[in-house]
């Protein structure tokens, strides 16, 4: 799917995606968004080096928002080889120079911590451990990227216990006051995808008896944790979180996902947090879903959560337009069309015509298909 191609420079000045807002403590000169997007372009150790610095550089605009792809919280939440990190010294120097380059063009950036839970493999573990996750349950189709073999079916997990649960959390606020040395503007906390608390909020890989399972007020238990965490170093104002209320990518599924994630919206708004970031039905985790689908996440998630709300999902300019008018999103983000299209608002805002994205390039490699997609020529403007 592709976002309408025209050549009518300004005819999207007056769309609403290019409206003023305000996003907790950030002013935002339009409403396009940067989603997560794991890449896995780090040097080494998760260290974000040259590379990176130059691709986020070149898709910051004057107030417009970034959000980094997950940074792995600790050793033991990685599933990606050369997926960044946000847990040792030199991880916090590499994303400095991030931070920096994206803020010299006026932009806002917030990092996205995330722990991939069961979705890893044990050559990706510290002394090549089993991954870890709510319960030890069989998984179809899960999987990860390693050095050795590339894209790989994830290892067997095995359960945490609870005094394991308390250490992750300790390990996200750490990971929280690590991002804020780094530079950052704000936080979103990873709770999609199948990850480590998608895993715990929905039942069908929650099959835990003690307090953290069971329930929809147990399984939701870890992310408020978490979250509480966070807003202790950052504020209320200075933290979102991502939802995939339909995502079944990772093998997951709930019994009534409809009642679970209005529940984890309504805790949500309690604690007066900036932004809930809402992926929608037509897109699966990393796999595109069919064209058509229409945007019913963010609408369910409206009449729960007050705040701020970022629809993300395969979106064009009409669709995203349309959402925004609806008031079912304040925001919209573009994930595919930003990795091909570093200067996406200036395209979209001007009805100009969109690099196609090269989706064999988007994990791991070179500059290719990643700090080599062209700006649009301003001289061909008419």
């Amino acid at each position: 799917m592709e976002l309408p191609s025209t050549t009518h420079p300004g005819k999207n000045l007056k769309s609403i995606l290019f409206q003023p807002i305000d996003l907790g403590t950030q002013h935002l000169s339009h409403r396009v968004v940067m989603p997560a997007l794991t890449r896995m372009r780090t040097e080494q150790t998760g260290i974000p080096g040259k590379l990176m610095v130059e691709y986020y550089q070149q898709r910051a605009t004057s107030g417009g928002l970034i959000i980094t792809e997950g940074a792995v919280i600790s050793e033991t939440g990685n599933g990606y080889w050369k997926a960044p990190g946000i847990y040792t010294a030199e991880q916090v120097s590499g994303w400095k120079k991030v931070t920096s380059a994206i803020h010299e063009k006026g932009g806002v950036v917030f990092m996205q911590l995330f722990h991939v839970g069961r979705q890893s493999h044990t050559d990706l573990q510290p002394n090549s451990a089993a991954p870890l996750g709510p319960s030890v349950l069989e998984h179809d189709d899960i999987m990860v990227f390693t050095e050795k073999g590339g894209w790989v079916p994830a290892s067997p997990n095995r359960a945490l216990e609870v005094n394991e649960i308390t250490e992750i959390v300790g390990h996200y606020k750490r990971a929280a006051i690590l991002a804020k040395e780094s530079g950052f503007d704000g936080v979103e906390l990873h709770g999609a995808n199948g990850y480590l608390i998608d895993q715990f909020l929905q039942d069908g890989s929650n099959q835990r008896s003690d307090e953290y399972g069971g329930s929809i007020s147990n399984r939701t238990r870890l992310l408020l944790e978490v979250v509480e965490s966070l807003i202790e170093v950052w504020g209320k104002e200075r933290v979102g979180v991502r939802l995939g209320p339909s995502g079944r990518y990772g093998d997951m599924k709930d019994s009534d996902p409809m009642s679970l994630f209005g529940y984890v919206a309504d805790r949500l708004n309690r604690l007066d947090i900036a932004y809930l970031h809402i992926i929608e039905p037509r897109i699966n985790g990393i796999v595109e879903i069919e064209d058509g689908i229409q945007p019913i996440a963010s609408a369910h998630i409206r009449k729960f959560f007050k705040n701020k709300l970022i629809a993300a999902g395969g979106f064009n300019f009409e669709e995203a337009d349309a959402i925004l008018e609806k008031g079912d999103a304040d925001l919209v983000a573009f994930g595919r069309h930003f990795i091909a299209n570093p200067d996406l608002p200036f395209r979209l805002k001007n009805g100009l015509p969109l690099n196609p994205y090269d989706r064999s390039t988007f994990y791991g490699g070179t500059e290719i298909g990643y700090t080599d997609y062209p700006e649009y020529n301003v001289k061909d403007l008419v």
